[in-house]
């Protein structure tokens, strides 16, 4: 449930954004368009400044601020064996006392890093279930009397997209515009009956 202030706060800010900033609305200036950037005028993988500094505070977002521990821990286990980690585990009350929450859950899930280069940010942490079904917490293994389902998050991030400097039309090779868009990421896993028996 705490994720439900930060989802307000992102439509909120977005709404109060788009009233302020016309370029939020798609409309940057008198012409409509929104600004064409150059190679040089913003290095490949970046976002405009202004953008960054008025839009939403990515770092406190579940789905930014989990990637760097992510890719720490793929970094580490590089060299290990293999894990399972991609199958519906047995619940074992006495080993995930003081485990994360995902690990805990009797709709148990593991993160990966999604990766979109014309996406800012980059890099978010994509909620992926372990099983079909949920664990039986009194047997801890897995039924199939409930189902297993992805909870999403409305997230505010940057679109970016080839745009013409010229008037032509034709994409300006290295230039690109950018726009706001909502995407929908998993963050997390629960329970559910199943719609059918």
């Amino acid at each position: 449930m705490t994720l439900l202030p930060g989802l307000l706060f992102l439509t909120w800010l977005h709404a109060c954004l788009a009233h302020h900033d016309p370029f939020l609305r798609g409309h940057p200036h008198i012409h409509g368009t929104p600004r064409c950037y150059s190679a040089e005028e913003l290095p490949l993988g970046q976002a405009p400044p202004h953008l960054l500094a008025r839009g939403a505070k990515w770092g406190q977002a579940l789905p930014v601020a989990l990637v760097s521990s992510l890719e720490a821990a793929s970094h580490r286990r590089r060299h290990e064996r293999p894990s399972a980690a991609t199958q519906c585990p047995m619940l074992r009350p006495e080993e995930v006392l003081e485990a994360d929450t995902h690990q805990r859950s009797i709709s148990p899930w593991r993160y990966r890093v999604d990766t979109d280069e014309d996406r800012y940010p980059q890099k978010l942490a994509f909620a992926e279930c372990l099983c079909r079904g949920c664990i039986d917490p009194r047997t801890g293994r897995e039924t199939a009397a409930l189902n297993s389902v992805r909870l999403l998050q409305s997230l505010l991030v940057l679109r970016r997209q080839p745009c013409s400097r010229d008037g032509s039309g034709l994409p300006t090779p290295g230039a690109f515009a950018f726009h706001t868009e909502f995407i929908r990421v998993p963050v997390g896993c629960t329970c559910v009956l199943p719609r059918s028996v």
